[in-house]
C-alpha cells in the first residue's frame, strides 16, 4: 500500500458509514507482537496441535528454523488490529467474506500490523440504506515484508437515506 495517500491514517472518529468511505482511502493499524501465548491458546482454541506450530525441537528442523503461528490465527490477530482502529464501530452490519493468501510465516517475536485501503464500494440496490465496502488488506511484520493479503468485503449502513 502506498504510504503517499493523503487519507492515510492510524485512527479516525469511531464508526464510519458507508457514504464515508472513498476508493483509495487508507489506514494503518496499531502492531503487535506474537508470542508463545498465542500459539498455545491458538492450539487450543483450534484443536490444531501441528509440531510445525506446538514442537520447537521439530520446527527448529524445518526451512522456518522455529515455530510458526498458525495461519488462521494470524487472520484473527488481523481482524483484532483492524478493528482498533474503529472504523466499524457501531455501522458495520456484517462481514461478507474475503479472498485471502498466506504470504511468509509469521513466527514467536514477530510484531504484525494490518494495511488496509478501499478498493471498491457497492451501494446496494434492494436495500438503500447499506453498501458494501471492499478492503484490500495486508498483513505486514516488522521488516515491511507482506505475509498475508486479501480483501475483505462487509456491509456497512449508510447514513441518512
Amino acid at each position: 500500500m502506498s504510504q503517499t495517500h493523503a487519507a492515510l491514517s492510524t485512527s479516525v472518529d469511531r464508526g464510519l458509514y458507508f457514504d464515508d468511505f472513498a476508493v483509495g482511502q487508507a489506514w494503518i493499524s496499531p502492531a503487535r507482537t506474537i508470542t508463545e501465548a498465542d500459539i498455545v491458546n491458538f492450539a487450543g482454541i483450534s484443536g490444531d496441535y501441528n509440531p510445525l506450530h506446538t514442537d520447537e525441537e521439530f520446527a527448529k528442523q524445518t526451512q522456518f528454523g522455529g515455530r510458526l503461528f498458525h495461519g488462521p490465527g494470524v487472520f484473527a490477530v488481523a481482524t483484532g488490529l483492524e478493528s482498533r482502529l474503529g472504523i466499524k464501530e457501531g455501522t458495520a452490519i456484517a462481514f461478507l467474506g474475503m479472498t485471502w493468501s498466506l504470504k511468509g510465516a509469521v513466527q514467536i517475536g514477530d510484531t504484525i500490523h494490518v494495511e488496509e485501503q478501499v478498493a471498491e464500494l457497492r451501494p446496494s440496490q434492494s436495500k438503500p440504506d447499506r453498501g458494501i465496502v471492499v478492503f484490500d488488506v495486508q498483513v505486514k511484520n516488522q521488516r515491511g515484508e507482506t505475509c498475508h493479503d486479501g480483501q475483505w468485503l462487509v456491509m456497512f449502513s449508510r447514513r441518512d437515506t
